[in-house]
């Protein structure tokens, strides 16, 4: 995970990474070429491998010595799931402490913390479940598409989770930026925690399919708060934030797997 930089051009943003956030970025890179988006890292939650977790802390270092000697911003992407806040009593906030769950949870708030330490200008969003065309075929939606179609879905009993829409997660990058904030955590989600059993419904019912349902007894279930995204990006209450918020987000993104598919 050595850094490799785009050639410099001073009126763009500069993005470190190729994966699902970096792309989504591109089209408001113009607007902020005074931010550094560190998108590249560990991005499988259920990851384990040190060196994974020590090559992405020595990006950020890096990054970060580059970002302090520049005068840039850098925004950095954490993670408001189960690993960060799974063991909160109550809606998970940043200005409170928590105790990460995971191997995930920890290299997470571990990196945050270098961050704070070094010096540089930063802002640090905890992000919930994104949800989007050409997500990593490891993250749920895709891997609940798969099973459906496969003929068989494993549930965690109990699981619950925050999905997104990638292209709401840019509108609020965006308006985020343009306050020119520093030094700030911030949750960025959509504050319901949805069972992942709704989920496998709603997928079901737009992919034309159904699967025999496996449950296994590992689940988890907590809410984001979102408080904090609400005051600081009012435009949230356009997006429609709410019960029933991920009907779209799945309906969206199960739209564009029919479409993709090979008749």
């Amino acid at each position: 995970m050595s850094r490799r930089r785009p050639p410099r051009r001073e009126s763009l943003m500069e993005i470190i990474g190729n994966g699902f956030i970096a792309r989504s970025l591109r089209p408001i890179a113009g607007k902020y070429p005074d931010t550094v988006v560190l998108a590249a890292g560990v991005s499988w939650a259920s990851g384990t491998a040190i060196a994974d977790f020590e090559r992405e802390a020595q990006l950020l270092r890096e990054t970060a010595a580059d970002c302090r000697s520049t005068g840039r911003r850098l925004l950095f992407f954490s993670t408001a799931a189960t690993g960060m806040y799974g063991l909160v009593d109550g809606p998970g906030r940043e200005d409170q402490p928590v105790v990460p769950c995971t191997p995930y949870g920890v290299h997470k708030l571990a990196l945050e913390e270098q961050l704070q330490d070094s010096g540089a200008d930063h802002l640090v969003l905890r992000l919930g479940h994104l949800v989007g065309p050409g997500q990593p075929a490891h993250q749920l939606l895709p891997t609940l598409v798969r099973q459906i179609r496969d003929g068989d879905v494993r549930i965690h009993r109990g699981a619950a989770r925050d999905l997104i829409d990638v292209a709401d997660v840019v509108t609020v990058i965006d308006r985020l930026l343009a306050q020119n904030p520093s030094g700030e955590i911030v949750n960025v989600a959509s504050g319901v925690a949805v069972p992942v059993e709704r989920i496998v419904d709603r997928l079901e019912r737009r992919l034309g399919a159904t699967a025999r349902r496996h449950y296994q007894d590992a689940g988890s279930h907590h809410v984001i708060a979102i408080d904090k995204l609400r005051s600081l990006v009012p435009e949230t209450g356009h997006l429609g934030f709410g019960p029933h918020y991920y009907e779209r987000v799945v309906d969206d993104f199960a739209a564009t797997v029919v479409a993709t598919t090979p008749s």
